[in-house]
């Protein structure tokens, strides 16, 4: 489920932009070669009264589009060799003369010069979009197999595929008290979102580690998004006011078989297994950000689940997925129809897969809001514990 970006070099940029490969090697120098033939050949068996060698200044940008700085220009010289050589074969009345020979070696000159602007850029864009990697694994920090004790699958779908990272979030803590989970969705886009996850994420780590409640834990994230909006406020952000919907779960320590709840505002969890499909109890809290609404301590949620039950948590950008006719994923059927078909559905790589694969062939590949899939359960044989001395 997961993807590796490795850091790009500066021949990573070629390789990257090559338009043309056969078994792995680059041969975009191919058709700026085969331009360059025909356009000889052409000229050569044309009448004197329609020369199209001065097309030949077609080559070098050609390849500006698809080769390396060296091979344009070796091509621009190139062009220059053969134009002399062509023209030069021609009886003096039909050669094309000085004019077009500047015209072809200015034409390899800023054909030249292009291709090296563009490998400029695509080198910063290739740079940033690592950068863009580093901060997703700052944020999503990657999670170990097994982590506290939990079989866990996740896929997370950025609606802007240039950005890699947006506002959803999720995220394992095991701890002394128990292995703590975490999925929500900052309200917004941009870079905001993703300061507002990182908060987030940042006190869940902590609280979720140490506090031996989770109803502290809870209270805690509450205050971190409380702490984040007056410090937006503080700096006269316009997104101040953003808050987030969430839920947090709990595998007690003792491994009792109940599963601890709180829900912020956010679509609740659901239960799969070869017994059905089931959804946990909805009734929380507000979203994380608005407890001036309503003070009351958010209520914790105590519910049993089965040995053979995978969680599965998701945001609004598998909820909220249409289709053409405007039609939402039905997500619950399809998740029930695929366990009865084969309860090994239920499997969390298996059950993430599945909805991802069909939220996007819903949408048609359409995604209008970042979407996060998350399956968690307790790993065969181990319990929560495990693990839980690891920050």
């Amino acid at each position: 489920m997961r993807v590796r970006y490795p850091r790009a070099g500066r021949r990573d940029v070629v390789r990257a932009q090559s338009l043309l490969r056969v078994r792995g090697r680059s041969v975009a120098w191919l058709p700026p070669l085969l331009l360059l033939v025909l356009i000889i050949a052409v000229d050569a068996v044309t009448p004197g009264s329609f020369r199209i060698i001065t097309w030949i200044v077609l080559v070098p940008g050609t390849a500006a589009t698809i080769c390396r700085v060296w091979t344009t220009a070796g091509y621009a010289l190139l062009a220059v060799v053969s134009y002399i050589v062509v023209d030069g074969a021609w009886p003096d009345q039909y050669q094309a003369g000085l004019a077009d020979f500047v015209l072809v070696a200015l034409g390899g000159v800023l054909a030249t010069l292009a291709c090296a602007i563009r490998l400029r850029g695509e080198r910063r864009m290739i740079h940033m979009r690592d950068i863009a990697d580093t901060t997703r694994r700052t944020v999503l920090r990657p999670l170990p197999p097994g982590w506290g004790g939990l079989e866990h699958a996740e896929v997370y779908l950025t609606a802007d595929t240039d950005a890699r990272v947006g506002g959803d979030f999720y995220d394992i803590q095991p701890g002394p008290h128990g292995t703590r989970v975490l999925l929500g969705d900052v309200q917004g886009k941009g870079l905001g979102a993703v300061e507002a996850a990182a908060a987030l994420l940042g006190t869940f780590r902590e609280a979720g580690y140490h506090e031996p409640c989770l109803a502290t834990v809870a209270d805690r994230l509450e205050t971190r998004m409380q702490r984040h909006r007056q410090h937006l406020r503080a700096l006269g952000r316009r997104d101040a006011d953003r808050f987030a919907t969430a839920v947090l779960l709990c595998f007690p320590a003792k491994g009792d078989g109940v599963v601890e709840a709180v829900v912020f505002g956010h679509e609740p969890p659901l239960a799969v297994g070869a017994g059905g499909v089931r959804s946990l109890p909805g009734c929380g809290a507000l979203p994380l950000g608005l407890a001036e609404l309503d003070p009351a301590p958010p209520p914790v949620h105590r519910v049993p689940v089965a040995p053979d039950e995978t969680l599965l948590l998701f945001t609004d950008g598998v909820t909220e997925a249409r289709d053409r006719d405007d039609v939402f994923y039905p997500l619950e059927e399809e998740v029930a129809r695929a366990v009865a078909a084969d309860p090994r559905a239920a499997d969390p790589h298996r059950l993430v897969a599945l909805v991802r694969d069909g939220t996007l062939r819903h949408t048609r590949g359409r995604l209008t809001d970042d979407t996060t899939v998350f399956a968690v359960r307790p790993a065969p044989g181990e319990n929560p514990e495990r693990g839980r001395l690891q920050a």
